[in-house]
């Protein structure tokens, strides 16, 4: 899409894009994880952000809305993106884990920008850790684990400045620690991580965008679920992100380095990404796909509810425009939406059982 900015802002993705063909192909042949035919390999990179990870869970309860859930053979994950790739991951409805952004973290008890002052955590990793994935809305880790389709958690190792993407975990525990070391974003989350005893950071810190990891991992066809809109990337590291790069510094000698060499490579690799939506790649086939240029960007940090609701509204209809051919335009106008959808239930002790 190198020129779709200037001259037809309504064409984001090509319809038949062999992303999406395989997809359509796959549901209609029931075909499952371990038992494929078709002698591709299709991943599935969510993207996180924090906060922003709203966008990348609402793709996902479209996808599970659509049926589609069997048709990936890895799923590549980094930061909040990973929380919402586990819930993908262990079945069940996708549309309740989604609101623990709107009812379990948009509060000062995650987040909680005042802590920028004092040292504390803006984000709290223990709450939603051990309270919301634990009790509130449970997590079921021994699902993920028996899953046939390979579950990639991305994480920046520190000391190394190596960035891994394991898959085969030992043990609840295990799955859990990687979860939570490639969610320990820099500077909300002061100091590191740990994972399997090294010091560990956010995955995107040394991965920009999973996509990466599923394309290195040998996937044909990926199809990435990113959490900003799609736009022209930036071409120089803004105010925030310069702070972020001696704080990286401070950490470890030559993180922050590592990290502006990540992030420049994959603006360079972003634009190949919008250019293959409409124009696919000889070699692996990638459909990005992300919220359209004039839906608003959800921060990192961002605790109001209507924004939150409106991101993930904005997200599943893209994601089920693309999926069903729906015409952009259609959700420009309004004549194409998605509605979230309510239901009642009762809990005890933190467990859903109604």
């Amino acid at each position: 899409m190198s020129d779709a900015y200037a001259f037809d802002a309504d064409r984001y993705w090509a319809d038949d894009h062999p992303v999406l063909e395989l997809i359509r192909s796959r549901q209609s042949a029931d075909s499952k994880p371990g038992s494929r035919v078709d002698g591709f390999k299709l991943g599935l990179a969510v993207e996180g952000g924090g906060m922003r990870g709203v966008t990348s869970a609402a793709m996902l309860v479209a996808l599970d809305d659509l049926g589609l859930r069997g048709v990936f053979d890895a799923v590549y994950s980094t930061s909040s993106g990973s929380i919402n790739a586990a819930y993908f991951m262990a079945g069940g409805d996708c549309w309740y884990p989604l609101t623990i952004y709107f009812d379990d973290l948009c509060t000062r008890k995650f987040v909680d920008m005042r802590n920028m002052f004092n040292k504390r955590p803006m984000l709290n990793l223990d709450y939603a850790f051990d309270e919301v994935l634990e009790t509130i809305k449970p997590l079921d880790f021994e699902k993920i684990l028996k899953n046939p389709a390979e579950f990639h958690i991305t994480i920046s190792l520190v000391d190394s400045l190596t960035p891994i993407g394991p898959h085969e975990f030992e043990s609840r525990e295990d799955l859990k620690s990687a979860l939570k070391a490639s969610c320990w974003m820099p500077v909300a989350v002061p100091g590191t991580g740990m994972f399997r005893g090294q010091r560990a950071l956010d995955g995107g810190v040394l991965t920009a965008h999973p996509s990466l990891l599923a394309i290195e991992d040998g996937c044909t066809h990926v199809l990435s679920l990113s959490t900003k809109p799609i736009k022209p990337p930036p071409t120089r590291l803004s105010k925030g992100r310069r702070f972020s790069v001696a704080y990286l510094e401070r950490i470890q000698k030559g993180l922050g380095q590592a990290y502006v060499a990540s992030q420049l490579q994959y603006c360079t690799q972003r634009k190949q990404l919008q250019r293959w939506m409409t124009e696919p790649d000889p070699g692996a086939k990638v459909l990005d796909l992300a919220p359209l240029p004039w839906m608003k960007e959800v921060g990192n940090q961002t605790r109001d509810r209507d924004v939150l609701i409106n991101a993930a509204r904005h997200a599943h209809a893209v994601m089920a425009a693309a999926i069903q051919g729906i015409p952009v335009s259609e959700i420009r106008d309004g004549s194409f939406r998605s509605v979230p959808r309510i239901v009642t239930v009762r809990t005890a002790n933190g467990e859903r059982i109604g």
